[in-house]
C-alpha cells in the first residue's frame, strides 16, 4: 500500500529545499533575492511551524507572516520541513483520525482532522510556492519547477534533479 501522505510530507521538503537552492544560486551569481518571493516563502515555512505546533500541542516560535531572509529560511526550513515530513511519515491510522481542536490566527475555534490538517499543509505550501515562482519571475529570475510530478521523476531518476 502506498502511503500518499507520507509521500507528500517528504515531497514537501524536497520543493522547499529545491527552492531554497534557486534562491542561493540567484544571490550567489549576484542577484537580490525578491522580498516579495522572500515574504511569501516566509510563510509557508511560518505555517509549518504553526501546524507542528497545533499537532503537538505546544506554542508556535513563529507567526502566520512573520518575514525572514534568506538565511533565516534556511534556519527555519531545518527546524520544520524534516519535522513535518516525519509527522506524515509515522502518522498510523489512529493518527491520520484524530482531531485536534485550535485556534487560527484570528482566534476562530476549529476542530479538524489530522489527515486533512497533514494534506492542508502540503497544498498550502504548493500553492504559495506557485506564488513565489510568480515573484521570481517579475524579478528576472527564472523560478523552479516545485510540482509534485517533478519530484516524482527526480526520485525514479528519470530526470537530473534542478540546480
Amino acid at each position: 500500500m502506498i502511503n500518499t501522505i507520507a509521500k507528500l510530507g517528504a515531497f514537501n521538503v524536497w520543493a522547499n529545499e529545491t527552492l531554497l537552492r534557486r534562491l542561493d544560486s540567484s544571490v550567489a551569481a549576484g542577484k537580490e533575492a525578491p522580498q516579495p518571493a522572500l515574504r511569501i516563502f516566509s510563510h509557508v515555512i511560518n505555517a509549518q511551524a504553526i501546524w507542528i505546533a497545533r499537532l503537538s500541542g505546544t506554542a508556535s516560535p513563529l507567526k502566520v507572516w512573520q518575514e525572514h531572509d534568506l538565511a533565516g529560511l534556511h534556519h527555519w526550513h531545518e527546524q520544520t520541513s524534516q519535522r513535518f515530513a516525519e509527522l506524515c511519515a509515522n502518522a498510523d491510522d489512529t493518527e491520520l483520525n484524530r482531531h485536534i481542536q485550535y485556534s487560527n490566527s484570528q482566534g476562530d475555534a476549529f476542530d479538524s482532522q489530522v489527515s486533512d490538517i497533514l494534506t492542508h499543509c502540503v497544498v498550502h505550501a504548493s500553492y504559495h510556492r506557485g506564488q513565489v515562482a510568480t515573484k521570481m519571475r517579475e524579478a528576472g529570475l527564472e523560478p523552479v519547477n516545485s510540482d509534485f510530478i517533478t519530484y516524482c521523476r527526480e526520485q525514479s531518476g528519470q530526470v537530473v534533479p534542478q540546480l
